[in-house]
């Protein structure tokens, strides 16, 4: 299948849970809102907050929710999901409504 490297033990904090770890990880791949545009098409940067988000809720025993998530992961890496429009852009096209 493939080869995992383990970390040291000093590098994986043991007091947190596995899904502490998983939801810091997804956390960390949000795509924060100034980088928003840089990274819209970052079909890789994409890619990985749905699948840190999938496996946030696999780990909270929510399958459906993971396979959504999972699914447009694997979207995003196919090429078959496109950028979202811009959040600002359409905050305020609703708000002109």
């Amino acid at each position: 299948m493939f080869d995992i490297t383990p970390l040291s033990t000093n590098k994986v904090p043991t007091e947190l849970t596995d899904l502490e770890l998983a939801q810091t990880l997804a956390e960390r791949s949000v795509i924060a809102h100034q980088n928003w545009h840089r990274l819209k098409g970052n079909r890789q940067a994409q890619a990985k907050q749905q699948l840190t988000s999938a496996l946030v809720f696999l780990l909270k025993d929510q399958p459906a929710e993971a396979l959504q998530h999972l699914n447009q992961a694997a979207e995003w890496l196919n090429g078959s999901l496109a950028s979202p429009p811009c959040p600002d852009a359409q905050r305020k096209k609703e708000n002109k409504k």
